[in-house]
């Protein structure tokens, strides 16, 4: 089992097993955010204090927002990202919020989701 947390503790993030592959995104948002993304089924993970989150959705386009990201109303740690449509069977996890030793076994990859919406490692 693989858990991660914001830094108060109040919100705690659970998954069967560690993740081999993080996304780096260099979106508006993501990299504000600073977060690390690990991808999951919801129904994989299991999440303690989500009533202790904030949850936030661009709303300033004409397009509908397609994500909720979560962070800690406490500490400010951004936890998650949890997709609008009920039919995408996956969301994110700040793998930031793992401990040093699991993310230290991670592979990064580097996204371009600013412009060509592309991987930016050659490999």
């Amino acid at each position: 089992m693989i858990e991660a947390s914001c830094h108060c503790g109040a919100v705690r993030l659970r998954v069967a097993a560690p993740p081999s592959e993080a996304t780096d995104c260099n979106c508006s948002i993501c990299r504000r955010l600073g977060a690390l993304w690990v991808y999951f089924p919801p129904a994989g993970v299991s999440i303690d204090g989500l009533e202790a989150t904030q949850r936030y959705m661009r709303r300033e386009t004409a397009e509908p927002p397609t994500l909720a990201f979560h962070r800690c109303a406490t500490c400010g740690c951004t936890t998650h990202w949890q997709a609008l449509d009920p039919g995408i069977d996956r969301m994110g996890l700040n793998a930031r919020l793992m401990s040093p030793e699991v993310l230290s076994r991670v592979r990064v990859r580097r996204f371009d989701g600013a412009l060509t919406w592309t991987d930016l490692d050659s490999d």
